[in-house]
Protein backbone atom coordinates (compact mmCIF):
# COMPACT_ATOMS: atom_id res chain seq x y z
CA UNK A 1 0.00 0.00 0.00
CA UNK A 2 2.03 2.77 -1.36
CA UNK A 3 0.65 5.84 0.28
CA UNK A 4 1.65 7.85 -3.28
CA UNK A 5 1.38 6.90 -6.07
CA UNK A 6 4.22 7.70 -9.30
CA UNK A 7 4.75 7.01 -12.81
CA UNK A 8 7.29 4.62 -13.61
CA UNK A 9 9.26 7.62 -15.69
CA UNK A 10 9.61 9.81 -12.50
CA UNK A 11 10.88 6.63 -10.61
CA UNK A 12 13.56 6.06 -13.55
CA UNK A 13 14.41 9.46 -13.40
CA UNK A 14 15.30 9.62 -9.21
CA UNK A 15 16.56 6.26 -9.50
CA UNK A 16 19.62 8.46 -12.28
CA UNK A 17 19.81 11.17 -9.69
CA UNK A 18 20.13 8.44 -6.39
CA UNK A 19 23.11 6.80 -8.03
CA UNK A 20 24.94 10.16 -9.29
CA UNK A 21 24.55 11.69 -5.83
CA UNK A 22 25.81 8.37 -4.35
CA UNK A 23 29.01 8.44 -6.69
CA UNK A 24 29.34 12.19 -6.29
CA UNK A 25 29.42 12.01 -2.18
CA UNK A 26 31.68 8.50 -2.81
CA UNK A 27 34.59 11.20 -4.93
CA UNK A 28 33.91 14.60 -2.97
CA UNK A 29 32.86 14.58 0.29
CA UNK A 30 35.24 11.12 1.26
CA UNK A 31 36.27 13.81 4.29
CA UNK A 32 33.24 15.46 4.99
CA UNK A 33 33.53 16.86 8.66
CA UNK A 34 30.35 18.85 8.35
CA UNK A 35 27.45 17.81 10.66
CA UNK A 36 24.33 17.65 8.18
CA UNK A 37 20.95 16.39 10.13
CA UNK A 38 17.45 16.02 7.74
CA UNK A 39 14.45 16.50 9.31
CA UNK A 40 11.02 15.13 7.16
CA UNK A 41 7.46 13.87 8.50
CA UNK A 42 3.76 14.19 7.30
CA UNK A 43 4.80 12.77 3.71
CA UNK A 44 6.66 15.99 3.00
CA UNK A 45 3.11 17.93 3.03
CA UNK A 46 3.30 19.52 6.62
CA UNK A 47 5.12 21.03 8.81
CA UNK A 48 2.93 19.14 11.70
CA UNK A 49 3.36 16.82 14.10
CA UNK A 50 6.27 15.25 16.14
CA UNK A 51 9.21 15.42 13.25
CA UNK A 52 8.32 19.65 13.01
CA UNK A 53 8.03 20.02 16.82
CA UNK A 54 11.78 18.53 16.96
CA UNK A 55 12.82 20.63 13.50
CA UNK A 56 11.91 23.61 15.10
CA UNK A 57 13.93 22.81 18.75
CA UNK A 58 17.34 21.41 16.57
CA UNK A 59 16.76 24.78 14.56
CA UNK A 60 16.38 26.74 17.70
CA UNK A 61 19.58 24.88 20.13
CA UNK A 62 21.73 23.25 17.43
CA UNK A 63 22.27 25.72 14.46
CA UNK A 64 25.93 26.86 15.92
CA UNK A 65 27.04 23.21 15.73
CA UNK A 66 25.09 21.22 12.88
CA UNK A 67 23.43 22.06 9.33
CA UNK A 68 19.97 21.55 9.53
CA UNK A 69 17.44 20.93 6.57
CA UNK A 70 14.07 20.26 6.09
CA UNK A 71 12.46 17.93 3.38
CA UNK A 72 8.75 18.87 1.71
CA UNK A 73 6.88 17.75 -1.09
CA UNK A 74 7.33 20.72 -3.42
CA UNK A 75 3.61 20.17 -4.75
CA UNK A 76 3.13 21.98 -0.98
CA UNK A 77 3.57 25.87 -0.74
CA UNK A 78 3.89 25.92 3.47
CA UNK A 79 7.96 26.34 3.20
CA UNK A 80 6.93 30.43 3.20
CA UNK A 81 4.30 30.11 5.34
CA UNK A 82 6.28 29.00 8.45
CA UNK A 83 9.51 30.40 7.20
CA UNK A 84 11.65 27.34 6.76
CA UNK A 85 15.04 28.32 6.71
CA UNK A 86 17.47 25.33 4.21
CA UNK A 87 14.04 23.72 2.75
CA UNK A 88 14.91 21.00 -0.21
CA UNK A 89 12.39 19.65 -2.21
CA UNK A 90 12.02 15.95 -2.12
CA UNK A 91 13.48 14.04 -4.85
CA UNK A 92 15.39 16.51 -6.34
CA UNK A 93 19.13 15.98 -6.83
CA UNK A 94 19.99 18.43 -3.71
CA UNK A 95 18.15 16.31 -1.57
CA UNK A 96 19.74 13.20 -2.49
CA UNK A 97 23.13 14.47 -2.19
CA UNK A 98 22.08 15.77 1.34
CA UNK A 99 20.78 12.06 2.17
CA UNK A 100 24.48 10.51 1.73
CA UNK A 101 26.03 13.40 3.47
CA UNK A 102 24.03 13.47 6.42
CA UNK A 103 25.00 12.31 9.45
CA UNK A 104 21.67 12.21 10.77
CA UNK A 105 18.14 11.66 9.83
CA UNK A 106 14.87 11.85 11.23
CA UNK A 107 11.82 10.86 10.09
CA UNK A 108 7.87 10.55 10.79
CA UNK A 109 6.54 8.22 8.82
CA UNK A 110 8.94 6.47 6.52
CA UNK A 111 12.75 7.49 4.64
CA UNK A 112 10.74 7.40 1.04
CA UNK A 113 7.74 9.65 1.94
CA UNK A 114 9.76 12.04 4.21
CA UNK A 115 13.18 12.31 3.36
CA UNK A 116 14.22 10.21 -0.23
CA UNK A 117 11.42 9.46 -2.49
CA UNK A 118 11.87 5.86 -4.24
CA UNK A 119 15.04 5.57 -1.72
CA UNK A 120 14.11 1.61 -0.50
CA UNK A 121 15.64 -0.30 -2.68
CA UNK A 122 18.96 1.50 -2.58
CA UNK A 123 19.01 2.25 1.16
CA UNK A 124 21.89 -0.07 1.84
CA UNK A 125 24.32 2.16 -0.23
CA UNK A 126 23.65 4.87 2.86
CA UNK A 127 25.74 3.53 5.91
CA UNK A 128 27.00 7.12 7.13
CA UNK A 129 23.61 8.68 8.79
CA UNK A 130 22.39 7.54 12.16
CA UNK A 131 18.74 6.77 11.04
CA UNK A 132 15.87 7.68 13.69
CA UNK A 133 12.04 7.00 12.97
CA UNK A 134 9.91 9.97 15.47
CA UNK A 135 6.56 8.07 16.03
CA UNK A 136 3.83 10.38 14.82
CA UNK A 137 1.95 9.36 17.91
CA UNK A 138 2.33 6.61 20.61
CA UNK A 139 2.02 3.20 18.92
CA UNK A 140 -0.62 1.38 20.99
CA UNK A 141 -4.08 1.37 19.67
CA UNK A 142 -3.54 -0.10 16.05
CA UNK A 143 -0.87 -3.40 15.24
CA UNK A 144 1.69 -2.24 13.32
CA UNK A 145 1.03 -2.28 9.02
CA UNK A 146 4.33 -3.45 7.57
CA UNK A 147 4.51 -3.21 3.65
CA UNK A 148 6.94 -4.76 1.55
CA UNK A 149 8.70 -1.77 1.02
CA UNK A 150 9.33 -0.85 4.56
CA UNK A 151 11.25 -3.77 5.63
CA UNK A 152 14.52 -2.37 4.08
CA UNK A 153 13.94 0.75 5.92
CA UNK A 154 13.12 -0.77 9.08
CA UNK A 155 16.52 -2.60 9.80
CA UNK A 156 18.59 0.39 8.36
CA UNK A 157 16.74 2.67 11.38
CA UNK A 158 18.97 3.30 14.04
CA UNK A 159 16.66 4.44 17.14
CA UNK A 160 13.16 4.27 17.27
CA UNK A 161 12.18 6.79 19.94
CA UNK A 162 9.22 5.84 22.68
CA UNK A 163 6.89 8.20 24.26
CA UNK A 164 7.04 5.80 27.27
CA UNK A 165 8.06 2.10 29.22
CA UNK A 166 4.84 0.85 28.07
CA UNK A 167 5.25 1.54 24.36
CA UNK A 168 9.14 0.33 24.56
CA UNK A 169 7.67 -2.43 25.74
CA UNK A 170 5.56 -2.92 22.36
CA UNK A 171 7.88 -2.04 20.06
CA UNK A 172 10.32 -4.40 21.76
CA UNK A 173 8.15 -7.53 22.40
CA UNK A 174 5.28 -7.36 19.32
CA UNK A 175 7.75 -5.13 16.70
CA UNK A 176 10.28 -7.63 17.26
CA UNK A 177 12.94 -4.42 17.86
CA UNK A 178 16.51 -4.90 19.38
CA UNK A 179 16.61 -2.95 22.77
CA UNK A 180 19.46 -1.20 21.15
CA UNK A 181 17.67 0.58 18.60
CA UNK A 182 14.58 1.82 21.22
CA UNK A 183 15.23 4.99 23.34
CA UNK A 184 12.46 6.59 25.69
CA UNK A 185 12.21 10.40 25.29
CA UNK A 186 8.58 10.82 25.35
CA UNK A 187 6.83 12.40 22.41
CA UNK A 188 7.95 15.89 20.86
CA UNK A 189 4.96 17.48 20.45
CA UNK A 190 4.15 17.06 23.90
CA UNK A 191 6.41 19.96 24.31
CA UNK A 192 3.84 22.26 23.08
CA UNK A 193 1.01 21.34 24.86
CA UNK A 194 -0.04 21.81 28.79
CA UNK A 195 0.54 18.72 31.01
CA UNK A 196 -3.03 18.19 32.85
CA UNK A 197 -4.95 20.92 32.42
CA UNK A 198 -8.34 20.55 31.52
CA UNK A 199 -10.43 23.30 30.17
CA UNK A 200 -12.41 25.86 32.32
CA UNK A 201 -15.25 26.26 29.11
CA UNK A 202 -16.39 24.19 27.04
CA UNK A 203 -16.41 25.84 23.79
CA UNK A 204 -14.92 23.43 20.86
CA UNK A 205 -15.42 19.71 20.56
CA UNK A 206 -13.32 18.06 17.97
CA UNK A 207 -14.36 14.88 15.87
CA UNK A 208 -11.60 12.75 14.47
CA UNK A 209 -11.33 9.14 13.88
CA UNK A 210 -8.68 7.21 12.05
CA UNK A 211 -8.38 5.46 8.75
CA UNK A 212 -9.02 1.92 7.71
CA UNK A 213 -6.71 0.36 5.16
CA UNK A 214 -10.01 -1.75 4.18
CA UNK A 215 -11.58 1.54 2.79
CA UNK A 216 -8.78 2.86 0.45
CA UNK A 217 -10.07 0.60 -3.14
CA UNK A 218 -13.91 1.32 -2.45
CA UNK A 219 -16.09 3.01 -5.09
CA UNK A 220 -17.51 6.32 -3.81
CA UNK A 221 -20.92 4.20 -3.88
CA UNK A 222 -19.81 1.77 -1.71
CA UNK A 223 -17.80 4.07 0.76
CA UNK A 224 -20.87 6.10 1.19
CA UNK A 225 -22.49 2.33 2.38
CA UNK A 226 -19.85 1.40 4.38
CA UNK A 227 -20.09 1.41 8.39
CA UNK A 228 -17.48 3.98 8.57
CA UNK A 229 -19.50 6.79 6.84
CA UNK A 230 -22.62 5.60 7.49
CA UNK A 231 -21.89 5.94 11.51
CA UNK A 232 -19.89 9.26 11.09
CA UNK A 233 -22.81 11.16 9.32
CA UNK A 234 -25.68 9.22 11.49
CA UNK A 235 -24.03 11.32 14.27
CA UNK A 236 -23.19 14.44 12.51
CA UNK A 237 -26.87 14.73 11.72
CA UNK A 238 -28.62 13.70 14.93
CA UNK A 239 -31.11 15.87 16.36
CA UNK A 240 -30.03 15.38 19.61
CA UNK A 241 -26.50 16.51 18.91
CA UNK A 242 -27.64 19.56 17.03
CA UNK A 243 -29.77 20.50 20.23
CA UNK A 244 -26.46 19.81 22.87
CA UNK A 245 -24.35 22.24 20.24
CA UNK A 246 -26.73 24.81 19.92
CA UNK A 247 -27.93 24.42 23.86
CA UNK A 248 -24.19 25.11 25.15
CA UNK A 249 -22.81 27.30 22.28
CA UNK A 250 -20.58 24.69 21.39
CA UNK A 251 -18.49 24.34 17.55
CA UNK A 252 -18.08 21.17 16.60
CA UNK A 253 -15.35 20.59 13.99
CA UNK A 254 -15.20 17.77 12.27
CA UNK A 255 -11.60 16.72 10.62
CA UNK A 256 -10.53 13.95 8.44
CA UNK A 257 -7.86 11.89 8.39
CA UNK A 258 -5.19 12.81 5.98
CA UNK A 259 -5.18 8.98 4.70
CA UNK A 260 -8.73 9.47 4.07
CA UNK A 261 -8.41 12.23 1.99
CA UNK A 262 -9.54 10.23 -1.32
CA UNK A 263 -13.20 10.40 0.24
CA UNK A 264 -13.47 14.28 1.09
CA UNK A 265 -16.02 15.41 -0.93
CA UNK A 266 -18.35 12.96 0.33
CA UNK A 267 -18.27 14.25 3.63
CA UNK A 268 -18.74 17.91 2.32
CA UNK A 269 -22.08 17.04 0.67
CA UNK A 270 -25.36 19.49 1.49
CA UNK A 271 -27.25 18.02 4.77
CA UNK A 272 -24.05 17.09 7.25
CA UNK A 273 -22.96 20.97 8.31
CA UNK A 274 -24.45 23.51 9.35
CA UNK A 275 -22.97 27.21 11.32
CA UNK A 276 -22.08 25.06 14.35
CA UNK A 277 -20.26 22.56 12.50
CA UNK A 278 -17.17 22.82 10.10
CA UNK A 279 -15.53 19.92 8.07
CA UNK A 280 -11.96 20.50 7.26
CA UNK A 281 -9.13 18.20 5.17
CA UNK A 282 -5.92 17.84 6.88
CA UNK A 283 -4.38 20.32 4.77
CA UNK A 284 -6.65 23.35 5.67
CA UNK A 285 -5.78 23.12 9.52
CA UNK A 286 -2.80 23.29 11.43
CA UNK A 287 -2.98 20.38 14.48
CA UNK A 288 -1.11 21.55 17.24
CA UNK A 289 -3.41 24.85 16.84
CA UNK A 290 -6.50 22.44 16.60
CA UNK A 291 -5.04 20.45 19.57
CA UNK A 292 -4.72 23.48 21.79
CA UNK A 293 -7.81 25.00 21.45
CA UNK A 294 -10.15 21.89 21.31
CA UNK A 295 -11.68 21.44 24.22
CA UNK A 296 -12.69 17.84 23.87
CA UNK A 297 -12.47 14.66 21.61
CA UNK A 298 -15.02 12.35 19.81
CA UNK A 299 -12.70 9.79 18.42
CA UNK A 300 -12.54 5.91 17.06
CA UNK A 301 -9.05 4.97 17.72
CA UNK A 302 -7.11 7.92 16.94
CA UNK A 303 -3.36 8.03 18.42
CA UNK A 304 -4.42 12.16 18.69
CA UNK A 305 -6.19 10.73 21.56
CA UNK A 306 -3.25 10.45 23.61
CA UNK A 307 -2.89 14.35 23.53
CA UNK A 308 -5.97 15.01 25.06
CA UNK A 309 -5.29 12.34 27.52
CA UNK A 310 -2.06 14.39 28.34
CA UNK A 311 -4.20 17.89 28.51
CA UNK A 312 -6.71 16.18 31.03
CA UNK A 313 -9.72 16.45 28.32
CA UNK A 314 -12.44 14.59 27.85
CA UNK A 315 -12.52 11.59 25.41
CA UNK A 316 -15.37 10.16 23.51
CA UNK A 317 -13.98 6.68 22.08
CA UNK A 318 -17.26 5.51 19.40
CA UNK A 319 -16.33 2.44 18.51
CA UNK A 320 -18.72 1.61 16.46
CA UNK A 321 -17.12 -0.76 14.69
CA UNK A 322 -14.76 -2.58 17.31
CA UNK A 323 -15.24 -6.00 15.82
CA UNK A 324 -14.36 -5.65 12.41
CA UNK A 325 -11.44 -2.76 13.06
CA UNK A 326 -9.87 -5.80 15.40
CA UNK A 327 -10.44 -8.49 12.97
CA UNK A 328 -8.55 -6.10 9.77
CA UNK A 329 -6.06 -4.18 12.18
CA UNK A 330 -5.69 -5.10 15.50
CA UNK A 331 -4.53 -3.47 18.96
CA UNK A 332 -2.05 -3.83 21.30
CA UNK A 333 -4.77 -2.11 23.49
CA UNK A 334 -7.84 -3.91 25.37
CA UNK A 335 -10.20 -1.89 24.02
CA UNK A 336 -12.70 -3.07 26.56
CA UNK A 337 -10.36 -2.55 29.32
CA UNK A 338 -7.95 -0.03 28.73
CA UNK A 339 -9.14 3.47 26.79
CA UNK A 340 -9.02 6.00 28.49
CA UNK A 341 -11.82 7.66 27.64
CA UNK A 342 -15.93 7.52 27.55
CA UNK A 343 -16.50 4.24 25.62
CA UNK A 344 -19.46 4.64 23.62
CA UNK A 345 -20.58 1.88 21.29
CA UNK A 346 -22.97 3.41 19.60
CA UNK A 347 -24.60 6.50 18.32
CA UNK A 348 -26.83 7.28 21.48
CA UNK A 349 -24.11 6.19 23.88
CA UNK A 350 -21.71 8.76 22.33
CA UNK A 351 -24.69 11.39 23.04
CA UNK A 352 -25.22 10.38 26.53
CA UNK A 353 -21.88 10.95 27.16
CA UNK A 354 -21.61 13.89 25.69
CA UNK A 355 -24.60 15.43 27.48
CA UNK A 356 -23.39 14.07 30.80
CA UNK A 357 -20.25 15.98 30.17
CA UNK A 358 -22.07 19.10 29.06
CA UNK A 359 -24.86 19.24 31.51
CA UNK A 360 -23.03 18.00 34.35
CA UNK A 361 -19.77 20.28 33.38
CA UNK A 362 -17.25 17.78 33.91
CA UNK A 363 -14.57 19.09 31.81
CA UNK A 364 -11.56 17.37 32.80
CA UNK A 365 -11.08 13.06 31.91
CA UNK A 366 -12.12 11.17 34.52
CA UNK A 367 -9.09 8.59 33.61
CA UNK A 368 -6.95 11.00 33.86
CA UNK A 369 -5.47 8.15 36.39
CA UNK A 370 -4.65 5.96 33.83
CA UNK A 371 -1.89 8.40 31.81
CA UNK A 372 1.04 7.18 33.71
CA UNK A 373 0.38 4.16 32.66
CA UNK A 374 0.86 4.99 28.72
CA UNK A 375 2.99 8.70 29.47
CA UNK A 376 6.41 8.67 31.30
CA UNK A 377 7.06 12.38 30.76
CA UNK A 378 4.66 15.43 31.83
CA UNK A 379 7.68 17.64 31.91
CA UNK A 380 8.10 19.31 28.44
CA UNK A 381 11.52 18.51 27.89
CA UNK A 382 11.08 15.72 25.28
CA UNK A 383 12.70 17.08 22.42
CA UNK A 384 15.63 17.97 24.88
CA UNK A 385 15.96 14.04 25.88
CA UNK A 386 15.31 12.72 22.18
CA UNK A 387 18.18 15.08 21.12
CA UNK A 388 20.19 14.49 24.12
CA UNK A 389 20.23 10.51 22.88
CA UNK A 390 20.25 10.80 19.49
CA UNK A 391 23.21 13.30 19.23
CA UNK A 392 25.66 11.58 22.16
CA UNK A 393 27.35 9.09 19.86
CA UNK A 394 28.21 12.63 17.40
CA UNK A 395 29.75 13.75 20.89
CA UNK A 396 31.36 11.20 21.70
CA UNK A 397 33.14 9.73 18.95
CA UNK A 398 34.03 13.69 17.59
CA UNK A 399 34.46 15.50 21.17
CA UNK A 400 35.48 13.44 23.71
CA UNK A 401 37.06 10.25 22.18
CA UNK A 402 35.58 7.74 23.87
CA UNK A 403 34.14 4.70 22.30
CA UNK A 404 30.41 4.54 23.82
CA UNK A 405 28.29 6.96 25.75
CA UNK A 406 28.89 4.47 28.68
CA UNK A 407 31.85 5.32 28.99
CA UNK A 408 31.13 9.30 28.98
CA UNK A 409 32.59 10.86 32.69
CA UNK A 410 30.07 11.45 35.41
CA UNK A 411 30.04 14.95 34.17
CA UNK A 412 29.02 14.53 30.37
CA UNK A 413 25.67 16.30 29.57
CA UNK A 414 23.40 13.77 28.93
CA UNK A 415 19.63 13.77 30.00
CA UNK A 416 18.78 11.47 32.36
CA UNK A 417 15.40 9.59 31.62
CA UNK A 418 14.83 8.68 35.58
CA UNK A 419 15.96 12.35 36.42
CA UNK A 420 13.15 14.02 34.93
CA UNK A 421 10.44 11.44 35.05
CA UNK A 422 7.59 13.21 36.56
CA UNK A 423 4.44 11.04 37.80
CA UNK A 424 0.83 12.68 36.50
CA UNK A 425 -0.92 11.59 39.74
CA UNK A 426 1.59 14.04 42.13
Amino acid sequence: MRLKDHNIILACWCTIKIWIAYLLVKIFYRNDRETIVLVGGNLGEKYEDNAAVFHQYLVNNYTEQMKIYWMYDPKFDYINQHAILHAVPLGSFRNYLLFFRASYTVHGHSIIYDLAPFMDRYIFLNKKAEMLHISHGIECFKKILIQKEDVPLLKRCNYFNCASNYEYEIKRNEWKMPEEKLIITGMARFDRLPPNEPPVHMKRLMLMLTWREWLFDLSEKEFQESEYFQATVGLLKSEKLQSLLTDHQLELRVILHPFMKKYEDQFRMDGYMNERMSFFSFGEILVMEELNEADMLITDYSSISWDFLYMNKPIIFYTFDQKEFLSNRGSYLDLDKDLYGYKANTQNEVLSYLSHVLNDKKYDNPYFDKAANYIDFFDQQNCERLATELFSKHYVTKRTGFKDKHALPDDFPLVSNEAVQYNCNK
